[in-house]
């Protein structure tokens, strides 16, 4: 069976302040229409996931949450993992290689510099720093989500919010 992964970084937050957690930062208003933007795109694209799992931090869940709105799909649904905060790379594979083997689509969100490098392992890709709100689609071919590994993934598409704004 054909699994398909969409990892997203969370879209443009709050600077950082002395009087604020990096944790608590939330998404400012031209950070929420990048996230709607995305999950418009991902729509049209009909493009849907059973598995939506969140870092904790306020800015990736209401990433998160705006996309699933924009899919359709209830955020209440959306699972939250306080390791995808600062758990590493690591913490993201122990995400996919627990997904129920009936999911055949996911969604993670996640921070930098951890989505960047999780998707550059999985596809052996090189995409760089993935912008803020953007999306990589990974699909793996004839596999388990409990055999996924590096450079076992190929990068269908990326996309960044600015990149719809063109179209």
């Amino acid at each position: 069976m054909k699994r398909i992964l969409y990892i997203v970084r969370h879209a443009k937050a709050e600077d950082r302040a002395a009087f604020l957690s990096d944790h608590d930062r939330e998404l400012v208003p031209e950070g929420i229409m990048a996230a709607a933007r995305i999950g418009k795109y991902l729509r049209e694209k009909s493009i849907m996931a059973t598995q939506l799992v969140s870092s904790t931090a306020p800015r990736a869940r209401d990433t998160a949450k705006v996309v699933a709105e924009q899919l359709g799909i209830d955020p209440e649904t959306i699972r939250l993992d306080e390791k995808l905060y600062d758990g590493g790379p690591k913490a993201y594979m122990a995400v996919v290689n627990a997904l129920p083997a009936d999911c055949e689509a996911a969604m993670i969100f996640g921070h930098n510099p951890d989505v960047s490098y999780f998707t550059e392992y999985l596809t052996h890709q090189n995409i760089g720093s993935m912008s803020k709100g953007s999306v990589a689609a990974i699909t793996f071919d004839n596999m388990h989500w409990s055999e996924v590994s590096g450079r076992t993934g190929f990068l269908s598409f990326y996309v960044t919010p600015k990149e719809l704004l063109k179209s």
